[in-house]
C-alpha cells in the first residue's frame, strides 16, 4: 500500500502554504511525517491511502506496525506456457514480498489439462498467482503483477476488450478473487527476459517437474 501526505506549511506571519507529496511507501511516508512534525511548521497533516482512506500520523504508525508482520510490498511475476500437441498448459508464478524485516521469494508451478491455447494458459497462470496470494493470507494490499502477456494485462486493466467467451470466464474469476481479497492491483507488462523465472517454471511444469519453494532473499 502507498500513501500520500497532505499538510499546510506555516510561514512566518499569518500565511500557510498547502503541500501534497507523491505516493510513498509506508515506511517513507511515516518518516516524512515524523520529520515534518518535528519541525513544528506542519499543520493539519493527513495521509491518504490508495483507497482514499485518511489516517493521522499516529494511526499510520500503528497500522504499519500491524502490517509489518503480514506479507507486503508484493511483486508477482506470472507466465503460461502451452504444448499444442499434448494440449497441456504449464503455469509459472514467482512472488517477491516482505514480511517482518525480511524479504522472500516464492516460486511455484502447476500443470493443467483441457486448455485451448496460449492466451488461456496466461490467464490460468494469473489466476494461479492470485490463489497463491490467498493461501499466503494476503488481504487488502497493493500488488504489482508483471508478465509478458500484454493481452492479459491490458484486458485486466480494462484497456483492451475481450471477445472470447473462455477468456471472459477467466477474467470474471480473477476479478472476483481480487475483489474478495481486497487487493489493489497494478499491471506492468515486461519483456520476456525480465519474466524468465516464471517462464522457466511454466516450461518445467509441462516437462513434469513440480516446483514449490520459498527462500529468504539477502
Amino acid at each position: 500500500m502507498k500513501y500520500k501526505l497532505e499538510w499546510n506549511y506555516k510561514l512566518k506571519g499569518s500565511s500557510n502554504v498547502f503541500f501534497t507529496s507523491d505516493w510513498l511507501t509506508g515506511e517513507l511516508a511515516l518518516l516524512t511525517g515524523e520529520e515534518l512534525a518535528k519541525s513544528g511548521r506542519a499543520l493539519d497533516m493527513v495521509y491518504y491511502d490508495e483507497r482514499g482512506t485518511s489516517w493521522t500520523l499516529k494511526e499510520l504508525g500503528k497500522l504499519l506496525e500491524e502490517i509489518e508482520e503480514e506479507p507486503h510490498d508484493i511483486v508477482v511475476y506470472f507466465d503460461g506456457g502451452y504444448d499444442k500437441q499434448e494440449q497441456l498448459a504449464g503455469l509459472g508464478a514467482v512472488i517477491y514480498y516482505k514480511q517482518g524485516k525480511k524479504k522472500y521469494r516464492l516460486r511455484a508451478n502447476e500443470l493443467l489439462h483441457e486448455i485451448d491455447d496460449n492466451n488461456e494458459a496466461e490467464y490460468a497462470a494469473f489466476y494461479f498467482c492470485v490463489n497463491m496470494l490467498e493461501e499466503m493470507g494476503v488481504r487488502h494490499m497493493s500488488c504489482e503483477f508483471k508478465g509478458d502477456s500484454q493481452v492479459v494485462l491490458n484486458q485486466l486493466a480494462g484497456e483492451w476488450p475481450c471477445y472470447e467467451e473462455n477468456l471472459n470466464r477467466w477474467l470474471d474469476r480473477i476479478e472476483a478473487k481480487i475483489k474478495k481479497l481486497g487487493l489493489i492491483p497494478a499491471y506492468s507488462p515486461v519483456g520476456r527476459n525480465e519474466n524468465k523465472e516464471a517462464d522457466k517454471l511454466a516450461t518445467q511444469a509441462i516437462e513434469g517437474k513440480n516446483i514449490h519453494s520459498k527462500m529468504q532473499m539477502t
